[in-house]
């Protein structure tokens, strides 16, 4: 039987870094194929604004971004999309993307912690210093410790002429939808902030999800009857004890999860359990990140995978990363994945 806990994948600084491209489903994200809500004029607006930040790259002149000599208005090297759930922040952040000449760099802020942490600052300033782009998606504010060195890192290029997009991480259900997140994240970035222009987008979730639902659970004897259907199909499938799974998640440094998964087609747990283990919830919401970016439904039996996350933690600083991760967790296992995410 096929296991992720049998997969321990090695990867190269260069790899990582070749996977900072945006998910799947933002392959072909274009400023065009993004349906403002005609009822929330911001969301025109911010098209309008990426458009405006994008023409630069094709007026850029000799001297250099910052050169005297430019004709057009010096605009800032930084753009913060600021709204709530599901208004498109995601789309548009792919879209500038693939506008932008490159090399260009596409990841969540957890993708960019990992890289730190498994090529080391030095290095990693070495493999992204050419950019001409760089997008981070989800930007966490509830760690000190990796804002300091996203701040400084983006600082550091910056200086030499990348320039910078961002998101919020503001989940379902969260308090205001993110009216709250500019604030935040600029004084969490303090100094890099004025650097940053904050465009708002308001609107509704265009999915009308409901962020309250449940993740399905089966009983494992289903589970296991599935597993059959699937060796038959001769289906890409891994199947695993969740207990098993979040001690080998321990033994595999993060930025590894994504060629954890390749060529996976359906992930099966069994048993799945409450955690306690702050450590433990963290590592399972950088899983679930990649395997929610590459489209890979859950079958699970035991707890609803969204209720595995303690009171404790969900009380807690990192509140928001976790409600982000159950979101994803339901809509992995009840086959709600959306054409489209945030």
């Amino acid at each position: 039987m096929p296991r992720l806990g049998e997969r321990s994948p090695e990867i190269t600084g260069a790899e990582i870094v070749a996977e900072l491209v945006p998910p799947p489903q933002f392959e072909h994200a274009s400023f065009e194929s993004y349906r403002p809500d005609h009822d929330y004029p911001s969301q025109l607006g911010a098209v309008d604004k990426l458009h405006t930040f994008s023409a630069l790259w094709s007026v850029q002149r000799p001297g250099g971004f910052f050169s005297r000599s430019r004709k057009v208005k010096a605009e800032l090297p930084g753009i913060y999309l600021d709204g709530g759930f599901g208004v498109g922040k995601t789309h548009l952040l792919a879209a500038l993307w693939h506008e932008a000449p490159g090399p260009k760099y596409f990841g969540t802020f957890i993708e960019y912690t990992a890289l730190v942490g498994a090529l080391g600052y030095q290095e990693t300033i070495t493999q992204l210093r050419s950019a001409k782009l760089i997008c981070i998606d989800e930007f966490e504010l509830d760690d000190p410790g990796d804002t300091m060195v996203m701040t400084r890192l983006l600082g550091e290029l910056v200086s030499t002429g990348t320039r910078v997009a961002a998101t919020s991480n503001t989940p379902p259900n969260s308090l205001g939808e993110g009216r709250f997140a500019a604030a935040d994240f600029l004084r969490e970035i303090q100094a890099m902030s004025s650097n940053f222009e904050t465009v708002r987008i308001d609107g509704l979730d265009y999915r009308r999800r409901n962020a309250s639902g449940q993740a399905t659970s089966v009983e494992k004897e289903d589970l296991e009857h599935m597993v059959t259907v699937l060796q038959k199909r001769h289906s890409n499938f891994t199947e695993d004890n969740f207990g098993a799974l979040m001690r080998h998640l321990g033994t595999v440094h993060p930025s590894k999860y994504v060629k954890m998964i390749r060529d996976v087609e359906i992930i099966a747990l069994t048993d799945v359990f409450l955690l306690t283990d702050q450590t433990d919830a963290l590592r399972l919401v950088a899983f679930i990140d990649r395997v929610y970016d590459a489209e890979i439904p859950i079958i699970a039996s035991g707890l609803p995978l969204n209720e595995v996350f303690d009171a404790e933690m969900m009380s807690g600083g990192y509140r928001k990363k976790y409600q982000r991760s159950q979101s994803r967790m339901v809509a992995l296992t009840t086959g709600e994945l959306p054409p489209h995410a945030d």
